[in-house]
C-alpha cells in the first residue's frame, strides 16, 4: 500500500481513478490482476490509454501510467500481505478521502474474487525469485605455479556471469573450474538443452 505520508499523490491518483466509470475501472483492474496472477506478460499503458479515450475519458499518458502504477502497487501489496477485500478498502480509505463509493465497490468486488490467486502468485514468486542470466564471459587459462607448488601446469576455465537479481540490480559472479569440472558442466548444459527442446 502506498504510504500515508504520500497523501497528496494518493489523492491525485484516487481522483483520476474515480473519473473512470465502474465498467472501465473493472476492465483496467482485471487486466492488472491478470498480470499479477502471471497469466499475461505485462500491462500495456498505451493500450489502456486508448481504451480510456474510446470510453470518453481524457487522461494524458502520464496520468494513465500513474493509475496503473498505483493499482499494481496496491494489488501487489495486498497480495503480499494477504489482505481481505474489506481490509483493502479500509487501507484505501485511510490513504485518501477522495475515493468514490462506486470505485471502492469495484475494487472490493474484484479483490474478493481474485485476491487469493494474486496472493498465491506472490507467494510462488517469492519462493522462485532467482536471478536471470544476462551475460556470460569465459576464458581458458593455465596455472603455471602457486605458493605451494612450483610446477602446476594445470589448465582451467574462468567464467564471469552477469545476473539481474529479482530486485533489478545487476551483479557479477566469477568462478573457476578445472577441465574435468568444466566438461561435467558442459555435459549438464547439453542435457538441459535437450530437455528444453522437448518442451
Amino acid at each position: 500500500m502506498p504510504a500515508a505520508g504520500e497523501s497528496y499523490g494518493i489523492n491525485s491518483v484516487a481522483e483520476k481513478i474515480c473519473r473512470l466509470l465502474p465498467d472501465l475501472l473493472t476492465e483496467a483492474s482485471q487486466h492488472i490482476l491478470t498480470y499479477l496472477r502471471g497469466q499475461i506478460s505485462g500491462v500495456d499503458s498505451a493500450e489502456m490509454s486508448h481504451r480510456f479515450q474510446r470510453a470518453g475519458v481524457t487522461l494524458d499518458h502520464e496520468a494513465v501510467q500513474s493509475i496503473i502504477r498505483f493499482l499494481l502497487l496496491t494489488f501487489r501489496s495486498a497480495g503480499k500481505n494477504n489482505l481481505s477485500a474489506d481490509e483493502l478498502v479500509s487501507k484505501l480509505e485511510e490513504g485518501s478521502s477522495k475515493w468514490s463509493k462506486a470505485s471502492l465497490q469495484v475494487l472490493h468486488t474484484l479483490w474478493r474474487e481474485h485476491g487469493a490467486s494474486v496472493h498465491a502468485q506472490q507467494d510462488a514468486q517469492s519462493l522462485l525469485s532467482i536471478g536471470q542470466l544476462v551475460d556470460m564471459q569465459w576464458k581458458l587459462g593455465m596455472a603455471v605455479s602457486s605458493d605451494t607448488c612450483r610446477s602446476l601446469n594445470s589448465p582451467f576455465v574462468s567464467l564471469l556471469l552477469k545476473i539481474v537479481e529479482p530486485s533489478g540490480q545487476i551483479c557479477q559472479r566469477a568462478f573457476e573450474m578445472t577441465i574435468p569440472q568444466f566438461q561435467n558442466f558442459h555435459r549438464q548444459f547439453k542435457e538441459m538443452a535437450a530437455i528444453m527442446e522437448t518442451v
